[in-house]
Parts: structure tokens; sequence; C-alpha cells
């Protein structure tokens, strides 16, 4: 069975329709599942890559209280806004870490 140019262009047209249907309802599927009140929600690997950081310091500081977050079924979830505003944080602290590294005076020499 031989099929002309026009069919196989209609059917491969169709074809990709359908891709392209798919691929907007697994768009919808993964938006809503990383939302929360309207909300993008990021998960550690998302922070790692973000802040290209190691594990071990996203660890210190949820530890520590400076990046707010969230379990849900066992998983680690960061707000958007609140990552937004710890990265705000942080580089307005380095500025302040800056300025008072500079003022630190030379050591001494050692009496002997």
């Amino acid at each position: 069975m031989l099929i002309d140019k026009q069919e196989f262009r209609a059917y491969m047209d169709r074809l990709i329709e359908r891709f392209d249907l798919m691929d907007e309802k697994m768009d919808r599927l993964i938006k809503k599942k990383t939302c929360l009140d309207g909300e993008d929600l990021l998960d550690n690997q998302d922070m790692l890559q973000l802040l290209k950081i190691s594990h071990r310091t996203l660890q210190r500081f949820r530890s520590s209280g400076e990046l707010p977050y969230f379990k849900m079924n066992g998983k680690i979830y960061y707000k958007l806004s609140d990552v937004n505003r710890f990265i705000r944080e942080v580089f307005e602290g380095d500025t302040v870490r800056c300025a008072k590294q500079r003022q630190i005076e030379p050591r001494k020499a050692k009496k002997q």
C-alpha cells in the first residue's frame, strides 16, 4: 500500500497535534503538583542547582532556620517567595560581611 505525500503530511500533522496535547496535559499536571496555594514549589534538587551549593550547606540553612521549608509525603519543598527572600537577605548580608572584613586590622607580630 502506497501513501502519497499529502496523506503522509496529514497523518504527521495529526500525530504532532496529539503530542502537543499530551505535552500540555503533562505541563498542567507538573504545575499542579509543584504548586501550593498558587505559589511555585522547589525541591532539594532545584535548590542545589539554583544556589549552586552542596547538600550539607542546604541542610545547614534549613537547620539554622535561615531557609523556611516544609515536608510533603516525606519530601522537602521550599516556597519560591521564601527562596527569593532568602537570596536577597544573603546578598545584603554579604555586602555587610565584606565591609567588616576590610575593617579587620592586620595581625601584630609576636613578641620574642
